[in-house]
């Protein structure tokens, strides 16, 4: 499950021509485990779905991934983003993430409903796969969401705060598929905010405050200092800054 390095150099991305990331340059290793800490609004997330090219951000410099295509990315987004008040169920949710296999107009097979069952029981939730989502509780439904990523079997996967607002028991169980993940093979980055978790178990930390602060082994880039740089940082942003002539000088 081995999968290219991800290389940004130089990377600036705004909106409406606001930097929301500066100058970021720096590699996310074939197979590393990797959080992105910091303040909020430092970026975090505009990074994580720069590297999935999605969203109405405007990005400079380069983002090399290896020759990977969209598809080798399983993308989790922010709880807050997803609207649950579609009328699915939890296997509706869970087989979206087998549309690889079976492409945007083809039928659900017997042996992707297997898989389907397979990932929902490793996520603790068998025999759940008529439960209509919005009568889930906030830990199910995260827990569904990574049923659907363990059925897309993605070789790269990014997860924006994929432990906020719920449970421990659910926390820990997840943080066992991402570090499964890991033992896999595959390159896992994810936006976190719980630093003594970050210590515990992710080898790579990016911090970032709109460029980057560290980014290496946890711990020389999650250091106390480093934290107090990038808090320093916060209080000073302008969010009226236009994007900066350095970028437009690497676009040109």
């Amino acid at each position: 499950m081995s999968a290219p390095a991800i290389r940004l150099l130089d990377v600036t991305v705004s909106y409406d021509r606001h930097p929301a990331v500066h100058h970021v340059s720096g590699v996310f290793e074939a197979g590393s485990l990797t959080a992105i800490v910091g303040p909020n609004g430092a970026g975090k997330s505009t990074l994580l779905k720069a590297l999935m090219r999605e969203g109405a951000q405007r990005l400079e410099g380069r983002i090399d991934r290896g020759g990977l295509s969209s598809r080798d990315f399983g993308y989790l987004p922010q709880a807050a983003e997803i609207d649950r008040h579609f009328p699915l169920t939890v296997a509706d949710v869970v087989l979206l993430g087998g549309w690889r296999a079976v492409g945007a107009f083809g039928g659900v097979t017997r042996a992707l409903a297997d898989r389907a069952r397979m990932a929902l029981a490793a996520v603790g939730l068998e025999g759940l796969e008529r439960r209509r989502i919005d009568s889930l509780s906030a830990g199910q439904f995260q827990r569904v969401l990574f049923a659907r990523l363990v059925l897309q079997d993605a070789r790269i996967i990014l997860l924006d705060e994929p432990f906020t607002a719920i449970d421990a028991r659910t926390v820990r169980d997840l943080l066992g598929i991402v570090l499964r993940w890991h033992g896999e093979g595959r390159t896992v980055v994810a936006v976190l905010h719980d630093f003594e978790q970050v210590r515990a178990h992710f080898p790579s930390t990016l911090l970032l405050a709109r460029h980057v602060i560290a980014w290496g082994a946890t711990r020389d880039s999650l250091t106390e200092a480093r934290l107090r740089e990038a808090h320093a940082l916060a209080q000073g942003w302008d969010e009226t800054a236009g994007i900066c002539e350095t970028s437009l000088r690497s676009a040109a």
